[in-house]
């Protein structure tokens, strides 16, 4: 089963409940990130 829950708060990317687990991450801001955003938000911090 698959349910819609919102869009990704960096790139508008449609994000997903499956089977129970959501399919990206809430930001510490309480918005919604996709997988491959929160990736790119992890690389740039460890760069820095």
């Amino acid at each position: 089963m698959q349910e819609y829950v919102g869009n990704c708060g960096a790139c508008g990317a449609s994000i997903y409940c499956k089977e129970g687990f959501l399919n990206g991450i809430v930001s510490e801001d309480k918005t919604l990130v996709c997988y491959d955003c929160s990736e790119e938000r992890d690389e740039r911090a460890e760069e820095a």
